[in-house]
């Protein structure tokens, strides 16, 4: 599973990027903007991202914002809704305002941080229709 990773946080990186190395590629990004680009630039070259953890909390371009670009770019792809990217919202925010955001603009799942490699698996579970231990 080719997963990008938007934190700005360089530890929450690199704990995603250890909990999820061994069931795919791990593309990391330090804010919304880099998200965007790195998922575009993957859709040019015909290798997509399956899964995007996005955390909210970020320079440049904010979670929500990136994804409703990422969203808005799919469209333009023409990219069935079946086959869309999963996005999960990775977050230390857990009003419920940035929850019913995140859903009304089409994520697929929301985790609050600190977050164990069990919950995040369990959660890629759900919105990907995976069975990852």
């Amino acid at each position: 599973m080719k997963t990008l990773i938007a934190d700005d946080d360089p530890i929450n990186l690199k704990i995603f990027i250890k909990y999820l190395s061994s069931y795919g590629q791990c593309v990391p990004a330090l804010n919304g903007s880099e998200a965007i680009e790195k998922f575009k630039h993957a859709l040019n070259v015909n290798i997509p991202f399956q899964l995007i953890l996005l955390d909210i909390m970020m320079p440049e371009t904010d979670g929500h914002t990136a994804l409703l670009e990422i969203r808005r770019i799919e469209k333009e792809f023409n990219i069935p809704f079946e086959n869309r990217v999963k996005i999960i919202m990775a977050t230390a925010l857990s009003g419920f305002k940035h929850v019913q955001t995140a859903f009304d603009n089409m994520a697929d799942g929301y985790l609050v941080k600190p977050i164990e490699k069990k919950r995040l698996l369990e959660e890629i579970n759900k919105v990907c229709s995976t069975n990852l231990k």
